[in-house]
């Protein structure tokens, strides 16, 4: 299904679930404007396309004790298909690094991390990251704030 496949109601129904994926389908229904029933066909279609790919709760870190947001800009020593394999597939493995990207242009990776403290996540830099037998460079940047915060695309 590409977004061409994708009519008004579809469009519809990703934006309200992007926005609350706790809402009920009756409600759901009720704001996209059809009956209940064909509202699920289409949420249903649209899991099945792998359009949504699933629903999460969204967690404020600061409240669970996670202060420091981070990103760390990683280059790899080769940029071979193994290395780079072999670096995104070590990444799963570290629990401060919430997400990983490969990039082009100065850096192979992008990871953004979530750590207690700047402690932790110094360590995590030191003893670990760099550490690693494909790392070469690593730059990181330490966030202020979060100023926007959106689902991941506009429908």
């Amino acid at each position: 299904m590409l977004r061409a496949d994708l009519d008004a109601i579809d469009i519809k129904i990703l934006k309200e679930l992007q926005q609350d994926g706790r809402i009920t389908n009756v409600e759901l229904a009720e704001r996209v404007g059809i009956s209940a029933p064909p509202c699920l066909r289409r949420v249903r279609k649209l899991e099945e396309a792998g359009i949504i790919e699933g629903y999460h709760a969204l967690l404020n870190g600061q409240k669970l004790g996670f202060d420091l947001t981070a990103f760390c800009m990683v280059g790899l020593k080769r940029q071979s298909d193994a290395d780079l394999k072999g670096f995104a597939s070590t990444v799963q493995q570290w629990p401060l690094v919430r997400e990983a990207w490969m990039v082009n242009g100065d850096s192979d990776f992008l990871l953004r991390c979530t750590a207690e403290n700047l402690t932790q996540f110094q360590d995590f830099v030191i003893e670990v990251l760099t550490a690693d037998e494909h790392v070469d460079t690593v730059r990181t940047m330490l966030t202020i704030r979060q100023v926007k915060q959106l689902g991941l695309v506009e429908v």
